[in-house]
Parts: C-alpha cells; sequence; structure tokens
C-alpha cells in the first residue's frame, strides 16, 4: 500500500506535468523584479543532488576554517542564541524558476561575524561555503556582507523542512540560488578565489541572475521546462 506521501507525491507530479502541458508563462506582474529568462512560480521546488541528510542535533556543528585568526566550530545551540532578523526577498534558481516575496528569519552573515567574534584575515576576499553532503559554493566575501544575507533557520514562518536545507541554510537572495547552500556546514575564508561543486561543472562563477550568468561553458544549458518536473512544496 502507498504510504501517504508517496500519494501526495504522485499527485504533486502529475499537476507538474498538466502545468507543462499548459505552458506555464512569466508573470509580467512583477515587471523588472523578474530576471531575464525566468518563469515566476507559486511552488518551492525541492532540487539537490544527494540524499537528504539526518542529524543528530547534539553532534551537529558548524565551522569557520581558512584565513581567520582563530578557526571555530559552534554547536546549533549556540547559533539558536544569536540574534535574528527576518527579511523579504525574490529568489531565483538557474532551472529558470523564481518565486516572489519569500520571508527567512535567520542570522545575518555580518552578525554571525560580529557576534561571534570572528576575525578574517585581512587577505580573505573569498568564501568556500560547504554544506552536506560534500557539496561546496564560492562566494565572494563582500557578497555575504549585506543586509539580506542569512543563516536561515526557518521560511515562511516555519522551522525550515529538511528537503530545503534544514535545519540551517544560507540564503544570498541576488545570486542563483545554487549560491544558497543547504544543510549548512561551514565556511572557508580564502585569500584566492576557487570554484566550488557546480562552478567546477559548468554553472557560472559568479551567478547575477540579472545578468543571466548561468553557464561558463558555451553549449552547456538545461531544459527550460527542467525544474517543472520536480517535486515541490
Amino acid at each position: 500500500m502507498n504510504q501517504p506521501y508517496e500519494s501526495d507525491k504522485a499527485e504533486r507530479l502529475r499537476r507538474n506535468a498538466a502545468a507543462l502541458l499548459q505552458k506555464i508563462k512569466p508573470d509580467a506582474k512583477y515587471g523588472d523584479r523578474v530576471p531575464p529568462g525566468q518563469t515566476v512560480t507559486d511552488r518551492f521546488p525541492i532540487l539537490h543532488e544527494g540524499a537528504v541528510p539526518v542529524y543528530d542535533m547534539s553532534t551537529w556543528d558548524l565551522r569557520v576554517t581558512g584565513a581567520v585568526r582563530e578557526e571555530r566550530r559552534f554547536s546549533f545551540a549556540e547559533l539558536e542564541a544569536l540574534p535574528r532578523v527576518s527579511v523579504m526577498r525574490d529568489i531565483h534558481c538557474v532551472t529558470r524558476w523564481s518565486k516572489m516575496d519569500t520571508v527567512w528569519e535567520g542570522i545575518l552573515f555580518r552578525d554571525f561575524l560580529q557576534q561571534l567574534g570572528i576575525e578574517p584575515m585581512p587577505e580573505a576576499k573569498h568564501v568556500m561555503v560547504y554544506g552536506d553532503y560534500d557539496y561546496e559554493t564560492n562566494v565572494p566575501l563582500a557578497d555575504l556582507m549585506g543586509d539580506d544575507i542569512l543563516l536561515a533557520f526557518r521560511f515562511g514562518g516555519e522551522p525550515l523542512t529538511d528537503k530545503h536545507g534544514g535545519p540551517l541554510r544560507l540564503v544570498v537572495p541576488h545570486l542563483y540560488f545554487w549560491k544558497s547552500a543547504k544543510w549548512l556546514r561551514g565556511f572557508e575564508f580564502m585569500a584566492e578565489d576557487r570554484p566550488g561543486f557546480w562552478e567546477r561543472n559548468g554553472f557560472h562563477n559568479e551567478a547575477d541572475p540579472f545578468r543571466e550568468q548561468r553557464y561558463s561553458e558555451e553549449g552547456f544549458e538545461l531544459p527550460e521546462d527542467e525544474w517543472v518536473h520536480k517535486d515541490y512544496d
């Protein structure tokens, strides 16, 4: 007998196929908030490589390494105790979907540094962001210091689900969403840039959606309806 989740998933996939047949079009009401080549959706497609991690939160930690005054590690309880903010931002996936006015709650990256006394060395200009399992993506340090860059615990007023990166994910809304690493586990501060997982596998190093910086290799392309076939919340 099918489990309830399996039945729900099957129904969602049937709706995905129906939506594809209806030729989903970009929503013009958002104007220049929607980057070129994107389609607005109310869905939150679930995309990741590998299995969804399962954690023992009593042993979970977040590590800070590389070009810092002192390498550190922090428990989940230590992070939960830090001041939080809520931000509303549009998010954009390289697979061509955009979700508007998403609300996230978490710790500003710059507050994370300041509150915990993390001191990047003067030469630190880049950060490698690590997530489970064996995921990494590179982001300039300057891009992480804005007023909407979060270590996020909550989405839409609810705890972040495991499929969307819970218990903790990075949110960098001004870049394609592969830079917002799920299942966050660490930051390595670097003097020199180094490509992460997708950046080594055909994706653009900078990932600005409004400049359509999707791919680094000529001829590398994903089907425009790739996201329509994915499971979603």
